[in-house]
C-alpha cells in the first residue's frame, strides 16, 4: 500500500507545475463608471495574483467587459478598452458589475440584462459596485433582497426598489451570492472576497502594500459576512455547519437538531442553494481546508481530520477532484507566492 507521501508526490507529478488560478474574475464595464472602486479591487487581486509584485495574472485572474465590444469611458474621462467580449459560458468565479453616475446604470442594454440573468441562473456571484446596484434592481435581482445603498441616492433608490431592503451603514452587503458595494475604493470587500479563495495572507499583502491601516484589515474581517438566505431553516443548517467543520455528524442528527427531517432539508437546500446539503457542507469543508492549506504549516493529515474528513485519502481525492490538483501542489505553488524573488 502507498504511503501519503507517495499518494501525493505521484499526484504531483502527473499535473501542472504552475498553479490554476484560485479567482477569476470579469469587470464589467458601464458608460461612466467610478473608476476608485475598480481600481481598488483590480489591485487588489494584482497584489494577490503573482508571487512578488509584477503584476502576472498567475493565482488571480481578470478580464475587462463591455456590452458594446468598444472602449468604455469613466467618469472620470478614462476610456478602457475592453480585453473579451460578454460570454454567458465565460468561467469565472464573480461577475463584478462596474458602475457610477446614474445615466449609466438606469438604462441597461437588453444583452446585458440577459448576461447579468444568465450569469446569475448559473450560480455565478455577482457584484455591484457603486451605482449599479440600480442595474441589478432593474434586471429584478435584488427583490426580497438587503442591498448597500450610498446615502445620496437613498430615497431614489427606494422608490424604485421598494421590496430591497435598504443598508446604508455598511461598505458592502453580501445576499445569497449577490454583493453590492456603494462606493469608496472596495478594498474591504475584495480582501474579503480574496481571503475565501486565496487564503488570509494574500489578501493582506495587497491591503500592507497600499497602505490599508491594520484597523481597516480588522473591519474587514468583521465586516465579511456569510451567504443570507431566506430560508430560516437553510440559514440554521449552514450556520450549524460552517461551526461544526471538523464534526462527523450525519445529515440525519443535523435534520434532527434542526427539528425537521432529511427530506426537508433537502428539498430546502435544493430550492434556496441548487446544491444538496451534502454537496454543501462537503464544499464549505474544503474551503475551510485551503485556508488552512495556505495560512497555516498544519500536516495535511490533521487538515483533513480538522475539517471533517475520515481520512487523508479520502480528503486529498476529494481536493483533487474539486480543484484539479492535490494539497501538497496547492500549498506548495501559493508558499511561493509569498516569496519576493
Amino acid at each position: 500500500m502507498k504511503t501519503q507521501s507517495h499518494f501525493e508526490t505521484a499526484d504531483d507529478a502527473s499535473v501542472q507545475t504552475s498553479p490554476k488560478p484560485d479567482l477569476r474574475v470579469a469587470f464589467v464595464l458601464m458608460d461612466q463608471f467610478t473608476l476608485t472602486p475598480v481600481a481598488g479591487f483590480v489591485d487588489s487581486l494584482r497584489f494577490a495574483a503573482d508571487r512578488s509584485f509584477d503584476s502576472r495574472q498567475i493565482f488571480c485572474q481578470w478580464d475587462w467587459l463591455s456590452v458594446s465590444g468598444e472602449p468604455v469611458n469613466a467618469s472620470c474621462g478614462l476610456p478602457i478598452a475592453p480585453s473579451r467580449s460578454l460570454d454567458p459560458e465565460a468561467d469565472y468565479d464573480y461577475v463584478v458589475l462596474a458602475g457610477g453616475l446614474l445615466s449609466g446604470v438606469l438604462n441597461p442594454a437588453p444583452p446585458l440584462l440577459a448576461y447579468i440573468h444568465h450569469m446569475h441562473a448559473r450560480k455565478i456571484p455577482i457584484v455591484a459596485l457603486c451605482a449599479s446596484y440600480f442595474t441589478l434592481g432593474l434586471a429584478g435581482l435584488l427583490k426580497g433582497r438587503r442591498c448597500a445603498v450610498h446615502f445620496t441616492v437613498r430615497e431614489a433608490f427606494a422608490a424604485m426598489f421598494p421590496e430591497t431592503q435598504i443598508i446604508v451603514d455598511k461598505s458592502y452587503v453580501e445576499d445569497d451570492g449577490v454583493f453590492t458595494c456603494p462606493g469608496g475604493a472596495a478594498f474591504e470587500l475584495a480582501a474579503e472576497i480574496i481571503s475565501r479563495h486565496c487564503g488570509k495572507r494574500r489578501a493582506q499583502k495587497g491591503l500592507e502594500y497600499l497602505l490599508v491601516a491594520d484597523e481597516e484589515i480588522q473591519r474587514s474581517d468583521e465586516m465579511g459576512m456569510p451567504h443570507v438566505y431566506r430560508d430560516p431553516l437553510v440559514q440554521r443548517a449552514i450556520d450549524y455547519m460552517r461551526v461544526h467543520l471538523d464534526s462527523h455528524c450525519t445529515l440525519k442528527q443535523l435534520a434532527a437538531s434542526l427539528g425537521c427531517n432529511e427530506r426537508q432539508l433537502h428539498r430546502a437546500f435544493m430550492l434556496n442553494t441548487n446544491h444538496p446539503p451534502a454537496q454543501y457542507w462537503r464544499t464549505l469543508r474544503l474551503q475551510q481546508a485551503r485556508r488552512l492549506l495556505s495560512d497555516t504549516s498544519l500536516h495535511v493529515t490533521q487538515i483533513a481530520y480538522a475539517t471533517g474528513f475520515s481520512d487523508a485519502s479520502h480528503f486529498i481525492q476529494q481536493f483533487r477532484k474539486a480543484y484539479g490538483e492535490t494539497p501538497h501542489l496547492f500549498r506548495k505553488l501559493r508558499h511561493q507566492a509569498e516569496r519576493l524573488v
